[in-house]
């Protein structure tokens, strides 16, 4: 025992800081993906600095909804779709995983401060769809997956492959979970805060409310990369997408795998989990085709969050559902403070998703 306090002693914070942040930091980076990019720059360049505000009321909805997530498959030993499917009739579980596949300088201060802090929107039908797009890209579905898929790839990776042995969770665990979620979504929602702050500091400023391309986007950064905006935005889209796309592909491979009962997962073998594997590839070919199609790639990305803004409402609820019910999380269903927050989080997105819907006829 004096050994193993010694050791713990004698970690670095690095170490120790190592040895918290896990899924909970990568959904978190993963989160500020090109769909999420492209909808932070429209938001700030078309409504300036009016949606601020939302990379702060984020923050606490982001936490609840990963550490609930993170906390279910834990607890439960399987990832969120293994958990529908057990627990939920399966038109619930279907109806879900269909929800996901598809879509896959000078600044004001004083108008800084009062958008960051002063919760500021119209009900015309292009302020609803922003929030809406922000929210949905930000509290996105595809994460809810990931989140739980990756508990359970780290505790087969510990040696735990059977569900049995990896049901229930400890004290500590899920206090370090909860440590390297509120990592992960601060760091999101702070770079969700600059892109929207430079963007609104730049082009709607200039008068350019009209993003259409990254070219466009580019000149946010201007004035403060020059002639090379071009070049570092470019680097950036594709470092987002090199860490986003495969998160994203795979958490749709593996809700679908879990779904239809197939070998899931990607610490296994390609020949155990060839079904798996298949929907990674066709879902990544089936992305690389909207090159060929013309459309718009950053009005692609901003309705594609939109519509992660309608799919989320229904299935936080379900999640919420589920973190509540005792024969799944035994002693660890969620306390007042998360069910508080996890179930604003649903109302609000249903009721940006509602409101657009109502004042869309007339934009």
């Amino acid at each position: 025992m004096a050994t193993n306090a010694k050791k713990d002693h004698e970690k670095t914070p690095i170490k120790r800081f190592l040895k918290i942040i896990g899924p909970g930091f990568i959904a978190g980076a993963s989160d500020d993906d090109p769909s999420g990019i492209g909808t932070y720059a429209i938001a700030g360049a078309s409504l300036g600095y009016a949606t601020l505000w939302t990379a702060l009321a984020c923050v606490p909805m982001m936490i609840a909804v990963q550490f609930t997530c993170a906390k279910i498959a834990m607890v439960s030993g399987r990832g969120l779709a293994g958990v529908i499917r057990k627990y939920y009739p399966r038109w619930l579980l279907y109806s879900a995983i269909g929800g996901l596949v598809i879509f896959y300088t000078h600044p004001s201060i004083g108008e800084a401060l009062r958008g960051t802090f002063v919760p500021t929107f119209s009900w015309d039908a292009k302020s609803l769809a922003t929030i809406t797009a922000i929210f949905g890209t930000s509290i996105s579905p595809f994460l809810f997956f990931w989140q739980a898929t990756e508990e359970v790839e780290e505790e087969k990776e510990a040696g735990r492959k059977s569900i049995i042995d990896r049901e229930g969770a400890s004290k500590k665990s899920l206090r370090y979970r909860v440590t390297d979620v509120t990592i992960g979504m601060v760091f999101s929602c702070l770079v969700m805060y600059f892109i929207i702050f430079t963007t609104a500091a730049t082009l709607f400023k200039a008068g350019k409310t009209d993003i259409k391309s990254a070219t466009d986007a580019a000149e946010a950064l201007r004035p403060l990369a020059g002639n090379g905006a071009r070049v570092l935005l470019g680097l950036g889209l594709i470092g987002a997408g090199f860490l986003a796309i495969p998160i994203l592909t795979g958490s749709i491979a593996d809700a679908v795998a879990e779904a239809m009962a197939w070998k899931t997962g990607l610490s296994e073998k390609l020949w155990k989990a060839g079904k798996f594997y298949a929907v990674i590839v066709i879902s990544t070919l089936t992305a690389m085709q909207m090159n060929l199609l013309g459309i718009n790639p950053i009005s692609a990305l901003f309705w594609a969050a939109v519509i992660n803004g309608f799919v989320a409402p229904p299935l936080l609820v379900i999640i919420m559902l589920a973190a509540n019910q005792k024969k799944i999380m035994g002693k660890w269903v969620n306390g007042i403070v998360t069910n508080i927050i996890g179930w604003a989080t649903a109302v609000v997105m249903a009721a940006a998703a509602i409101a657009l819907v109502l004042t869309w006829g007339k934009a």
